[in-house]
């Protein structure tokens, strides 16, 4: 019988609002999505000056993700292969697409080439935390939350990991929106199971 499985922690960024595990972190209402992110980043009191160089959808799920395991998972607590990460959303690279194809126009930019791939914004949080285990990520038309339960149950038993971070992140111009979630198998005091039902009332709340 497989293993049942945990959401440890919650973090949601849409519309200006910074939430973790439904507790209000941050709030910037108005302005541009780039310079929100930028705020964010600063807000949280981040050290990574990678961040500066990537486009805005690999920010959105890079910052999602490290508030989301500050004080939910410490660093090095799993062997660098046992923790995934699985991800979806629906405009792919469509946001940094859009900026290259201005770019070529006059000087192809190869920094905005690189992020031209949804799954970009998985390698950059693995080479932030040094994640090595399986990961996914998926365009859907909307978040398939039964599908993405399934498969996280599916890889932390078929390949034994012991936490994956999974969630929703999407960005196109000014509409953003990432919901992402630490799923372990070990079960903390605030957890909470990880189901479709529990997912989706995350997922709800942070949209409105």
């Amino acid at each position: 019988m497989p293993e049942q499985k945990y959401i440890s922690a919650s973090c949601s960024i849409v519309h200006g609002i910074v939430s973790k595990d439904d507790k209000l972190l941050y709030k910037e209402e108005g302005g541009h999505v780039k310079d929100f992110l930028l705020s964010a980043y600063k807000r949280f009191d981040i050290d990574y000056p990678k961040f500066y160089k990537m486009d805005s959808l690999s920010k959105l799920g890079f910052l999602a993700t490290e508030i989301l395991l500050k004080g939910s998972m410490e660093k090095g607590k799993y062997e660098q292969d046992k923790t995934g990460i699985v991800f979806a959303n629906r405009n792919a690279s469509l946001d940094a697409d859009l900026n290259y194809w201005e770019s070529v126009k006059k000087i192809p930019s190869p920094a905005l080439f690189v992020y031209t791939l949804p799954n970009i914004v998985i390698g950059e949080i693995c080479i932030r935390n040094n994640f090595k285990g399986e990961n996914a990520f998926f365009v859907q038309e909307k978040f398939d939350i039964p599908f993405t339960e399934f498969y996280v149950n599916d890889l932390m038993d078929r390949r034994n990991l012991d936490a994956c971070i999974c969630g929703w992140v999407d960005i196109a111009g000014e509409e953003y929106a990432a919901v992402v979630y630490l799923i372990e198998k070990e079960k903390k005091e605030n957890s909470i199971l990880f189901t479709t039902k529990n997912i989706t009332h995350i997922y709800e709340l942070a949209n409105g």
